[in-house]
């Protein structure tokens, strides 16, 4: 089975990071001459800004060392797992630009995890026990105070095998019984007082139906994965740590690769098998200011209806990201700017939002929007005056090329760009005022209509013909420049203004006294009613673009129509919130 997938070729760059490190000292020692890793999500869930280092990480080692990644669905836990969040797993992985070498499940290897827990019985390292989960946690002991072993763990072999075969035959009920190793009930690391290997759970698996009443724990589950799959580095995130001596443990006690009868029915289900001893290793998982990532936490979101679903604009899911209209380039940028190590910190959501903006600012072309209209009607222009102006798509690229945009007597500009009583340094249109109009010239406001409530309703103004492009006086200096909309050839939209979901920095702190959910911020969603010039609107969804001067946006790629257009705003032109700060 070849170790190259064309899907993830070798990049220019390596970088420079201690697992990178281990894995070239791996290699110029002949250790491993190549490289497997994987990605090892829950499928209990849509995956997370986190996620995203994880998949960078383990995906773009095995792309940079001409390796391979699986990604493999950890789906020992049924009742939370849904095929829904399978799919959606596979999406985002190919969706941040990744593929993978093999799809597997964790599942594939449930008969593996059976024979090697009887394997583990026999060899005396394992038994059958009684006790519930409350007195398990009680003769656990504490992190001061050593476990005391269960009334059960001198259960002979034969004893054990006979229990643990019928807890497979699924005589006993849920909870009754648990198959636990054999280690340390006195050992510093708690996780090695006597673990939980297994336990029963009658209900139904996704992949496996009816056929399974008991279920492995993660830790025997994972590292027997690994080992199954010739997984030669393991990354894990920092709180997995403490697991590895287990881990470790699971994997030399069982030693698949000379117990080859353990995964005979993984070769006659035809999967490829070549079992190896795969090594952990730990870096600090992706912590962004201004964000939740507790699964928990974001179902709550979803199910209190603070947000409009997985894939809101506001959440950090992955599907809520790109609906917003961020990028995999940006999110990768993020990854490589934040690099590995194993020092927990938290990143400024800033400096995400900074990517976003680095990338879009080259890859996005521009277009004219208006979302608080206010009509400015230029008198001096004959009544059905049209002209077509030609733009460039973007000011840094030529290769973007040119449109047309239709120009009239009546056009929209942001209520914002008018100040009837201006604040000291306003450079935008104001009574007797001038301003140029992008691409335009200069105009003058000389007339505010107002409604019976004293209302600004309406702006006359002129434009000078002396300052049209091409001619001498388009070189007359004024102070500001602002863009507009014709009018009559206006497309209505609706626009979502998007921000930061919560509204402090660290929501999950309850140090003044609030819980999370009420730092839940309630402007992180607008809903305007704006207008678009014609070609922002009659383009496909998840098509981005920059609306000057306004931030990036982009088409919803569920709502957006060419007849009813939708978009999303990403991101500011700028970071707004550290001028809110006084930064």
């Amino acid at each position: 089975m070849s170790t190259e997938n064309p899907a993830n070729p070798t990049p220019a760059v390596q970088h420079q990071d201690f697992i990178r490190q281990i894995v070239r000292d791996d290699l110029a020692s002949g250790k491993h001459v190549a490289i497997h890793t994987r990605f090892p999500p829950e499928p209990n869930g849509y995956l997370h800004i986190g996620h995203a280092k994880a998949i960078c990480l383990s995906f773009g080692i095995a792309r940079e060392f001409n390796g391979w990644c699986n990604l493999r669905l950890d789906d020992t836990n049924p009742g939370k797992e849904d095929p829904e969040f399978v799919e959606g797993i596979k999406d985002d992985v190919r969706w941040l630009g990744f593929e993978w070498h093999e799809l597997r499940h964790a599942s594939d290897y449930f008969e593996v995890f059976y024979r090697a827990a009887c394997k583990l019985i026999e060899d005396g390292v394992a038994y059958v026990d009684d006790l519930n989960a409350e007195e398990m946690r009680e003769y656990r002991g504490t992190l001061t105070a050593a476990g005391r072993n269960s009334p059960h763990r001198e259960r002979s072999v034969e004893e054990n095998l006979d229990l643990f075969r019928r807890m497979r035959a699924g005589e006993f009920a849920d909870g009754s019984k648990t198959l636990r190793a054999k280690i340390d009930m006195a050992a510093g690391n708690i996780n090695l007082r006597d673990p939980a290997l297994y336990r029963i759970r009658k209900i139904p698996h996704q992949n496996t139906g009816d056929a399974w009443p008991i279920y492995p724990m993660y830790d025997i589950a994972h590292a027997l994965s690994d080992a199954m799959e010739g997984i030669t580095h393991s990354l894990c995130t920092l709180e997995f740590e403490d697991h590895r001596p287990l881990y470790d443990w699971c994997v030399d006690k069982v030693d698949l690769p000379n117990h080859p009868e353990l995964w005979e029915s993984v070769v006659a289900a035809g999967l490829h098998a070549q079992p190896a001893k795969p090594r952990q290793i730990e870096f600090s998982r992706l912590n962004l200011s201004y964000c939740i990532t507790s699964k928990r936490k974001l179902a709550q979101l979803v199910a209190d209806h603070y947000v409009d679903g997985w894939d809101d604009p506001r959440m950090n899911t992955l599907r809520g990201l790109r609906r917003r209209g961020f990028t995999p380039a940006g999110l990768r940028l993020l990854i490589d700017r934040v690099g590995v190590s194993k020092q927990n910190s938290v990143i400024d959501y800033a400096v995400l939002e900074g990517c976003i903006r680095e990338d879009l600012d080259a890859t996005a072309a521009r277009r004219m929007a208006v979302l608080e209209p206010l009509k400015l009607v230029l008198t001096n222009l004959p009544e059905g005056h049209e002209e077509t102006l030609s733009f460039p798509n973007h000011p840094k690229n030529e290769s973007f090329g040119t449109r047309q945009v239709p120009f009239s007597r009546e056009l929209w500009i942001e209520r914002e760009d008018f100040a009837e009583v201006p604040p000291k340094g306003f450079h935008r249109l104001k009574p007797e005022g001038e301003v140029r109009l992008r691409g335009v010239g200069i105009v003058k406001c000389e007339q505010v209509i107002k409604d019976a409530d004293g209302n600004v309703v309406e702006l006359h103004g002129t434009l000078d013909p002396e300052t049209r492009s091409g001619l001498p006086g388009a070189d007359r200096k004024v102070k500001g420049t602002i863009h507009w909309v014709s009018a009559k050839h206006a497309v209505a939209a609706e626009v979502r203004v998007y921000d930061r979901l919560f509204s402090v920095a660290a929501p999950d702190s309850e140090d003044d006294g609030k819980s999370w959910l009420d730092h839940v911020n309630p402007e992180a969603k607008r809903v305007l009613r704006g207008w678009l010039e014609p070609a922002a609107a009659d383009v496909a969804p998840e098509q981005r673009f920059q609306f000057e001067r306004l931030g990036y946006f982009v088409a919803d790629r569920v709502d957006h129509r060419a007849d009813a257009p939708v978009f999303n705003r990403t991101v500011t032109l700028r970071d707004t919130w550290a001028r809110q700060a006084g930064n």
